[in-house]
């Protein structure tokens, strides 16, 4: 017994010595010593506890140096670390990899702040999808999004002595998002909120649907940000062209379940449970929320009139909170000729349209800039920021005014042979008819059409495609104006008022407002005939009644359906001609309608999907027109 156990020491001693002597020729360092000494700034994370004893994982960075300053907070489901990477010794390098104005930030030297939110990347808790205030229906936690702001503010002020006590708060979709549930009893030092390109509502225009038709290409996004804490679940498809491979899958509930985004987010649970616009998409809107609440904290809305993810939101806000603000003072407005999120990159054009200048830049620093200075800065310097920055498309100017208004409209009608024109037809009824094929649906796009994540995507350009990609189809009919020989000018919302029929119970509706370029553009030939859409967007028939309960068509019916395209700013220049298109499918961007009712689209089976004849009313009393703002 003693001589086994002195020979395990033996060979325990011999193993402790090739260990070491292995170590001895190990390249690597034990321990890698921090690098940072010669930084510009320095970067810390530390882990804020809520007020249910939950801690969100948070970085801050701040210039050596450091007096006196304000603090620029985001919060964020897209993990602060990676936001923060110190793969540059300079300030400005370590704040580019977040969404937010780095090069305004770098120069004005805010302490920059991002948090992950509840259940993402480094914070504790759970996760839920654009929670709601707490105790309502949709989070019936005691914490919210608005709580935790409270609470991360309340910590910063009191724990980073370089700060000068005022905090704002800015972030782009989701990130934009968060600035509005800040504005919920928000804390005393929060001086300022900057949403850009904010969900608002799911439902009625931003993420999820547009008017009650599922924009399914979001599924992926469900499946990575809910499947796992690090959002790392991958979406996994083997065809080339999306198109082919939703058509295969033949419903949004089928391809949910073959990439497991039904067991993987309960989030999407939610939304296939709730097709319509019930209780708990409403209930969720924060234009709704917000215009309950007291107007506490100055706050600019930042839109892009082409955003291909969240057109809807800002827009909807600022009509929610303008008549609050009974001086003028509280509540701004930009619109920008841009994509999502485009504010903080080059703005210098959007696809193939150039607009003759850096619009993101020349935003940035002559409008955010002084605003955020104003308020943040502890000398608060004065600013020169108009109520409303409005960027008018077509002219490529922009505008300072002080409101957002929409002028009577003026009826743009739709004619018999494809004629469009601002004088109604007369006459008897007559239709412009098409038939849509479930089988064979309109592409949103020039196939083939790649996931919108995929590298060398362009989805952020795709509401500035060129439409003649489409206008050829016999399922899409056009309606075109001669040729202009003055400026038409709108501003504001299109309003669509269609009257037509479908052979089926149930319908899709696509409307687009189109600028048509000359044929011959000198220096800019490939923009000759160009189709500019300058709004468009999707209805769901079953909801023509009622949006929150869905009812199937009259089958060869002429019925009226009204609603509104995105917000627009844009001029008609002589010599192009004004066009609207109109069809029943955008796919795969949007779940196809299988033109038979069914009770949860979702859901719908091979079989439900027919083929229908479709019949615009373009004479007679009930003519199809939009209701353009137009600037007279």
């Amino acid at each position: 017994m003693i001589r086994s156990l002195l020979a395990a020491c033996a060979l325990g001693a011999l193993a402790t010595a090739a260990a070491a002597g292995a170590q001895s020729y190990d390249e690597r360092p034990a321990k890698l010593a921090p690098r940072d000494t010669h930084y510009e700034y320095v970067r810390k994370a530390v882990e804020i506890p809520m007020r249910d004893g939950v801690k969100l994982h948070t970085v801050i960075v701040i210039r050596k140096g450091t007096k006196d300053a304000g603090i620029l907070l985001t919060r964020t489901p897209y993990d602060a670390d990676d936001q923060t990477k110190a793969d540059s010794g300079t300030f400005a390098g370590i704040l580019s990899h977040g969404d937010g104005p780095w090069d305004l930030i770098a120069a004005d030297g805010y302490i920059r702040v991002i948090q992950d939110v509840r259940g993402m990347h480094g914070s504790q808790g759970i996760t839920l999808m654009n929670p709601t205030p707490a105790g309502s229906p949709n989070n019936p936690t005691k914490t919210d999004d608005s709580t935790d702001t409270y609470d991360t503010i309340a910590w910063l002020v009191k724990n980073v002595p370089e700060s000068n006590g005022r905090v704002g708060i800015s972030g782009i979709s989701y990130d934009g998002f968060l600035p509005l549930m800040a504005l919920i009893n928000p804390h005393p030092a929060l001086k300022v909120s900057v949403p850009m390109n904010p969900m608002v509502d799911g439902w009625r225009g931003d993420d999820w649907f547009h008017n009650g038709a599922f924009r399914q290409i979001g599924l992926p996004y469900m499946l990575g940000q809910q499947g796992t804490r690090d959002a790392s679940t991958p979406w996994i498809t083997d065809t080339a062209d999306d198109y082919d491979y939703w058509l295969r899958n033949v419903s949004a509930g089928a391809v949910a379940k073959a990439q497991g985004v039904d067991q993987a987010s309960g989030f999407y649970r939610k939304v296939a449970a709730h097709p319509a616009y019930d209780g708990y998409w409403s209930s969720a809107a924060m234009d709704k929320i917000l215009a309950a609440q007291p107007l506490k904290v100055p706050t600019m809305l930042v839109a892009g009139l082409w955003d291909q993810e969240d057109i809807y939101g800002a827009p909807a806000v600022y009509r929610a909170l303008e008549p609050k603000d009974t001086k003028n003072d509280m509540v701004f407005l930009t619109l920008g000729p841009w994509y999502h999120g485009q504010e903080v990159g080059d703005g210098s054009a959007l696809g193939a349209i150039k607009w003759d200048q850096d619009t993101a830049k020349w935003w940035r620093w002559h409008v955010l800039r002084p605003f955020l200075a104003h308020y943040l800065k502890s000398d608060q310097p004065a600013m020169d920021v108009a109520p409303v920055t409005a960027f008018q498309s077509g002219a490529n100017e922009w505008q300072r005014l002080q409101a957002w208004t929409q002028p009577t409209p003026t009826p743009l009608y739709l004619k018999p042979g494809g004629a469009l024109g601002f004088a109604a037809a007369g006459g008897a009824a007559q239709t412009a008819d098409y038939v849509s094929d479930p089988a064979h649906p309109v592409s949103y796009r020039v196939r083939p059409t790649r996931p919108i994540y995929a590298e060398g995507s362009t989805w952020k350009n795709w509401l500035v495609d060129d439409q003649r990609a489409v206008s050829g189809r016999p399922d899409v009919v056009t309606f075109t104006s001669d040729v202009l020989t003055g400026p038409v000018t709108i501003a504001g919302t299109p309003e669509v008022h269609l009257t037509a029929s479908t052979s089926g119970t149930d319908s899709d509706w696509v409307v687009k407002l189109v600028d048509v370029y000359p044929e011959v553009m000198p220096k800019q030939a490939e923009m000759g005939g160009y189709q500019l859409a300058v709004a468009m967007d999707i209805f769901r028939g079953r909801y023509r009644e009622d949006l929150a309960v869905a009812k199937p068509l009259v089958a060869n019916a002429p019925l009226k359906y009204q609603f509104a395209l995105p917000e627009t700013n844009h001029v008609f220049l002589p010599g192009h001609r004004i066009m609207v298109q109109v069809q029943s499918s955008w796919f795969p961007l949007y779940d196809r309608n299988p033109q038979t009712f069914v009770p949860n689209i979702f859901f719908a089976q091979p079989k439900d999907y027919v083929t229908a004849t479709q019949k615009i009313t373009v004479a007679g009393p009930d003519a199809s027109y939009i209701a353009l703002p137009v600037v007279k």
